[in-house]
């Protein structure tokens, strides 16, 4: 998809966009391409039109020899307007020209009353708005691909004056991208996304700039992460941890961000195997890692300033007969014991190791890690919000300004001595459920604290969050690629 930004002019495009608050106030430019006055005319006697959020007006109107469509689209009131509001509206355009079969559109920018936000934001909101809804994953169609076709190709921005804009666009073009890398991640399926070829898919990213080193089972092996190793271990696909460097912040001492991420491409459960309804969405239980790598492409594209690692730990979880058992007890990198009690719990297994890889090799500011990682934070929290638990009061609460900032929200949880305990086992050091009644999201998160030393960390379960069966007004049904956005964001607000 193309944008192209440009001043106010005399050129026009057939379909034109004008935004529209509940004052009803029509931008003057429609009296340019509107000299007899239809689309006033049709205002007045279109009743159901009043200018509320998100509805459509179409009046096509004649002008010398050409018939251009005007849309006009309801922006509700105008000091309610808000950047997540501008994305919702972005994703509803978005569909409303793929539904009418629009290859081109041109959005027409004027002065609106009591709209608070810069004219540039406006613009470029509006527009990762329509980037993220104007997504399809087709690929593996081909007797139906043309059913699942995006028709919008060209939008032209129209502003007062585009040039602020323009140099604000490569920023939000570059979030698009990094959503839709996930996106694309989670969407396949695990006879393409394993732990190999994922990694392969992050080799891409030298593209970029971004400094990638793999680690295999061997290397794992000497390193001691045996809690990932034994996770992989009944599978025909190796394990294999993948790091990604990002070094924007030339010169800089300080020490890096760190982000985390499962990456478990498929999770039958193990022995402990998972039930025939619903496994087989067991295909995105490696989003996590999918966040992680769509984030790095977009601070990398963006050319960020600032010092990140990505780190993604890569297993198959696959019942055989050399999986792990449940009762088996193995060794972490961090020399505690663990029990595996049952071997459905793997993700933590997975993150504990490349956690304390982290902390001990780069010795980060702080850590993030993110995976689809309990059903109980669905029960708790549903699809609304991704649950938050930490370490740290202030790592936190930049989180959750981000979340509120970018509309995708986090909720902290609670964490104490109270859940802690429950993980205790009585053969090893740790086991990796709880002996409690319920909380489990909450256990889990205290598993994953137990490998965490010193650094700040917070933990993101985005198991509600990261699929959604119905599509959202900026995201198709299907993968969402929550996270992305919202640790950017996270980023660019306290860290560049």
């Amino acid at each position: 998809m193309e944008f192209k930004y440009k001043t106010h002019g005399d050129t026009r495009e057939s379909n034109i966009v004008f935004l529209v608050s509940e004052e009803l106030n029509l931008p003057q430019a429609i009296n340019d391409i509107d000299k007899n006055g239809l689309v006033k005319n049709a205002l007045l006697a279109d009743k159901s039109f009043s200018g509320k959020f998100g509805q459509f007006l179409r009046i096509f109107v004649s002008s010398e020899n050409k018939t251009s469509m005007v849309i006009l689209v309801g922006i509700g009131k105008a000091e309610k307007l808000d950047e997540n509001n501008l994305l919702s509206l972005g994703g509803k355009i978005s569909d409303l020209a793929n539904q009418l079969k629009l290859e081109n559109l041109e959005i027409f920018f004027d002065k609106i009353s009591n709209l608070a936000l810069k004219e540039a934001v406006l613009a470029n909101q509006l527009m990762l708005g329509i980037k993220l809804k104007n997504y399809n994953f087709n690929k593996h169609f081909v007797a139906k691909k043309d059913e699942h076709v995006q028709y919008l190709k060209n939008i032209s921005l129209s502003l007062t004056e585009s040039t602020e804009a323009e140099q604000l666009a490569n920023s939000y073009s570059k979030i698009a991208e990094g959503v839709h890398l996930t996106r694309d991640l989670v969407s396949e399926p695990p006879n393409v996304i394993y732990p190999a070829s994922f990694a392969k898919k992050c080799e891409e990213l030298k593209n970029l700039g971004v400094k990638i080193t793999v680690l295999d089972k061997a290397e794992m092996k000497k390193l001691g992460m045996n809690l990932l190793l034994a996770v992989g271990q009944g599978s025909e696909n190796d394990p294999y941890t993948v790091i990604m460097e990002w070094n924007g912040d030339f010169g800089s001492k300080d020490a890096p961000l760190a982000f985390i991420g499962k990456g478990v491409t498929f999770d039958s459960g193990g022995i402990n195997i998972k039930p025939s309804s619903g496994i087989a969405d067991m295909k995105y239980d490696m989003a996590g890692a999918g966040v992680v790598t769509g984030l790095m492409h977009t601070l990398a594209a963006r050319k960020a300033k600032v010092n990140v690692i990505g780190a993604i730990g890569l297993a198959e979880n696959m019942p055989s007969g050399s999986a792990q058992r449940p009762s088996d007890v193995v060794t972490s990198m961090s020399g505690q014991t663990v029990e595996v009690d049952n071997t459905d719990a793997e993700g933590r297994l997975v993150l504990a190791d490349v956690l304390c890889y982290v902390e001990q090799k780069y010795k980060p500011r702080f850590m993030v890690n993110l995976a689809t990682l309990t059903g109980a934070i669905v029960v708790a929290l549903g699809d609304g919000h991704a649950g938050l638990f930490s370490n740290n009061d202030a790592l936190a609460e930049q989180i959750s300004k981000a979340g509120k900032k970018t509309g995708e929200l986090v909720w902290r949880m609670p964490m104490s001595e109270h859940y802690d305990k429950q993980i205790n086992s009585d053969i090893a050091d740790i086991k990796n459920t709880g002996s409690g009644n319920g909380a489990g999201s909450i256990t889990a998160a205290h598993f994953l604290q137990r490998f965490v030393n010193k650094c700040a960390w917070a933990h993101l379960d985005i198991a509600g969050v990261t699929w959604n069966k119905k599509g959202t007004d900026i995201s198709p049904k299907g993968a969402t690629g929550f996270g992305v956005r919202l640790l950017n964001q996270m980023i660019a607000d306290n860290f560049e």
